[in-house]
């Protein structure tokens, strides 16, 4: 994979997820402006990819703003002269279930992850437009904005959002031939440590052991390196007709999830009353209700 003519932006990149993306999209030749709001964190990440003769600038800022999109944007273009790849994984949490979830936790999760993910990408299409040598944008969303996750109302609203987004941003961009995807990855991460199914997991790879198959394929979880590669594929030409989509990633897994789609109609002349519908609610659409949440398989050893 040779990326040694592009230049991208990562968000969020200074630790977890977006160090491993913007390490592996230095490591195939593309020039990277890392992001994180600690300069000593960026500048750590930044080294890690200099240290490797690869190429890497840092923008210490909160993603969000318009103001901190377009410095992004800016120092990709005057550092490096283009933009062409822009991964927003910038993101925080305030996990609580709804009714202890005040105002500044719904705010500042939707501010970092669906409003930051908004401007930088409103932001990038400018550039990569004026460019007219198109582009790749890719998302990062979550099994949590898929299917929910309980005390995660804000987090789920945006990373359902982010997904909602990248489907219009994939129609509105396409004659620019600029790419636009999601991806949804699943890794160890100081974000799953927070999930007790995970959380086993999790200490296990920061004590270097290797993760077992169970981890790695039943529940598609591993690295963050293990989720770099889909990032990098769709940065590349070889992903130029790829737009639109929502690619899971995790452990030894990559899956395509579908959009929602209906999956039972029912029909009923002049329109459907509520006694009507509670007459046939059971046999008709009762058996095609959809589940919530993510169904985790039993571990082999219990």
């Amino acid at each position: 994979m040779d990326l040694a003519n592009k230049v991208a932006v990562v968000t969020g990149s200074g630790r977890g997820l977006g160090l491993a993306y913007a390490q592996d999209l230095a490591a195939a030749g593309a020039r990277v402006v890392v992001n994180d709001v600690d300069a000593e964190v960026a500048d750590a990440a930044v080294a890690s990819i200099t240290d490797a003769s690869g190429q890497a600038v840092a923008v210490v800022a909160p993603v969000g703003s318009s103001e901190t999109a377009q410095l992004l944007v800016d120092t990709a273009v005057s550092t490096y002269g283009q933009l062409d790849v822009l991964v927003t994984n910038a993101g925080v949490l305030r996990d609580t279930v709804v009714w202890k979830m005040t105002d500044d936790d719904f705010d500042t999760v939707i501010n970092v992850h669906l409003r930051g993910t908004f401007t930088c990408v409103r932001a990038a299409a400018v550039r990569m437009r004026e460019q007219a040598t198109g582009g790749r944008i890719i998302c990062i969303g979550s099994p949590t904005g898929q299917r929910g996750n309980f005390g995660q109302t804000n987090y789920a609203a945006a990373k359902a959002g982010i997904v909602g987004m990248v489907r219009t941003w994939s129609m509105e961009l396409a004659r620019a031939n600029i790419t636009v995807n999601a991806v949804i990855p699943v890794a160890a991460t100081a974000m799953t440590e927070t999930v007790p199914f995970f959380k086993p997991y999790v200490d296990a790879a920061r004590r270097g052991e290797v993760m077992p198959p169970f981890a790695r394929r039943a529940l598609a979880f591993g690295t963050p390196q293990d989720a770099a590669g889909v990032i990098t594929f769709l940065a590349s030409d070889s992903a130029a007709g790829i737009t639109g989509q929502a690619v899971g990633v995790g452990g030894d897994r990559v899956t395509v999830w579908s959009h929602p789609e209906q999956v039972v109609a029912g029909f009923a002349d002049g329109g459907w009353s509520a006694d009507a519908l509670a007459d046939v609610w059971a046999t008709t659409f009762g058996p095609h209700e959809q589940t919530v949440g993510e169904k985790f398989p039993t571990p082999p050893e219990a």
